[in-house]
């Protein structure tokens, strides 16, 4: 996948040819759809990337298969903007895979967009990734003195360098070899002549399901991708499994011993869709657990409930239904912002957060307010928001975050600042405060999270999900780092188009 913008001393990021707010919550992930089985593949898989859209907004790819020859179309934005009627008509075959990007390895350029494609001798090979290789800059390396030419800077072409030095004389095994070999998190979709194959990695921290439709097997992120196609869900891929997929049915290989599950705790509170099902559980519905545990650990007096749209409205509904204050939108969204290619000014930069966000005055003038939002990562546009309810009026202003503070930077496929652009990881809750202008600010506990999530409270030994960005307690060896790297950058390569 792809490498993270590096913290600046203002909101605002460069990316290509465009700048973007980069606001108080990590950038998504990616996310991934295949298909085998339908005459629509390549429609359906558009589609399925659109229910997706919200784990990658950088890029889009497509490549199908139609029995005797491989086609690709990829593009840098949305895929509203890279996938018309032409273009999918174009992209024939009854086997499809797809691949919505945000970088957190190597930079937004053309070639490292998604999936990446390669010619063995065994035929054609295209995979699709969500997640981050930790140890990606040292098997490049290893990998360049081997004679390996490298045609982007992301990690997850790593995996067909590996695949293509296997000896093993199945693609399957060769999977295998190079899965033996890599270290992180990761969700694979890989599409072959005539077979879909998933991978997850042995820890599951990312998702991967499995669903149906008609005679087709389908592989994604979420099941919202799922839905918008009609399909029916069939089950999660376990962690470390590989499903291979073809007109035969559905094979499963587990080639690793079988770990304690650290599935990523941040999906249920602000990555996944609200509609979507992961691991087995609703994530609205723990949402709204998380609010309700939030409001009974730090009960404020207030008139109203705010949520911070949208991704804090679940948890700022079950807040509210727990302490029995109304719920109302404080703050309306606006959902046409996109991208702007306009640079902004000096004057103009401190409008950034009005242009997306605008304070609903009836609901606030003259009341006590409490904001509930899904984390504070810098704190920039937090601050906007506290400033914009006082200039609406509000008497108090309080803030209750539905995830404990994010102190700790992510090396798993989520793109979070470093420690130096964490506002948690700099001062105390009392001092993030002050900095934001509350009246009060409390995070939930990290027990109370888990206690939201099914669980009795975290296992301090062993816990039960990745909350590494909360704990710094990586379950992963971070080997690029330990040898000093910067993780997040494989190369220094700087165009902006490829």
């Amino acid at each position: 996948m792809s490498s993270p913008i590096m913290p600046t001393t203002n909101p605002f990021h460069r990316h290509d040819d465009t700048w973007h707010e980069d606001g108080d919550h990590p950038h998504e992930e990616c996310g991934v759809f295949g298909i085998i089985g339908d005459g629509e593949a390549a429609t359906h898989t558009v589609l399925g990337l659109h229910a997706l859209q919200h784990r990658g907004q950088e890029a889009a790819g497509i490549v199908t298969y139609d029995g005797s020859q491989f086609h690709s179309h990829r593009g840098l934005g949305h895929v509203a903007e890279n996938f018309n009627d032409d273009v999918t008509a174009r992209l024939k075959g009854g086997i499809a895979i797809g691949h919505n990007r945000y970088a957190t390895t190597g930079g937004t350029i053309l070639r490292n967009v998604q999936p990446l494609f390669a010619e063995y001798e065994f035929g054609g090979f295209a995979v699709a990734h969500n997640g981050n290789l930790t140890n990606a800059l040292t098997l490049r390396r290893d990998l360049q003195k081997r004679g390996c030419l490298f045609q982007s800077t992301s990690d997850t072409e790593i995996v067909t360098h590996l695949i293509a030095l296997s000896t093993a004389t199945t693609i399957e095994d060769r999977l295998i070899d190079a899965m033996r070999q890599i270290e992180g998190a990761y969700s694979f979709v890989c599409l072959t002549n005539g077979a879909l194959i998933g991978a997850r990695d042995p820890l599951g921290l990312r998702p991967l399901v499995m669903g149906k439709l008609a005679g087709a097997h389908i592989l994604c992120s979420e099941t919202c991708a799922l839905d918008i196609i009609g399909a029916e869900f069939v089950r999660n891929i376990d962690p470390g499994e590989i499903v291979i997929l073809t007109k035969d049915g559905v094979r499963s290989l587990k080639p690793f011993p079988k770990q304690s599950q650290r599935f990523c705790i941040f999906e249920y509170i602000y990555f996944a869709r609200p509609d979507s099902v992961v691991e087995d559980r609703s994530v609205y519905e723990v949402r709204k657990l998380i609010g309700a545990e939030l409001a009974r650990e730090a009960p404020v007096d207030c008139d109203v409930v705010v949520p911070v749209p949208d991704s804090g409205v679940p948890a700022a509904l079950g807040f509210a239904s727990q302490i029995g204050k109304p719920f109302e939108y404080g703050i309306i969204r606006n959902h046409y912002v996109g991208r702007t290619f306009i640079q902004p000014t000096d004057r103009t930069r401190h409008l950034g957060v009005k242009r997306k966000h605008n304070p609903n005055r009836a609901m606030i003038e003259g009341k006590r307010i409490v904001l509930v939002d899904d984390s504070i990562v810098r704190g920039t546009t937090s601050m906007k928001i506290v400033d914009m309810m006082r200039e609406a009026g509000a008497t108090e202003v309080h803030m209750r975050i539905s995830s404990p503070p994010t102190a700790h930077p992510c090396f798993f496929g989520i793109d979070t600042p470093s420690y130096d652009g964490l506002l948690a990881a700099r001062y105390n809750v009392a001092e993030m405060a002050q900095k934001l202008g509350v009246d009060s600010l409390a995070f939930i506990s990290m027990d109370g999270l888990y206690r939201a999530v099914g669980e009795a409270k975290r296992n301090q030994d062993r816990p039960q999900y990745c909350d590494a960005c909360f704990s710094g307690d990586y379950p992963l060896p971070l080997t690029d780092k330990k040898a000093g790297s910067n993780p997040k950058q494989l190369s220094l390569l700087s165009e902006e188009r490829g």
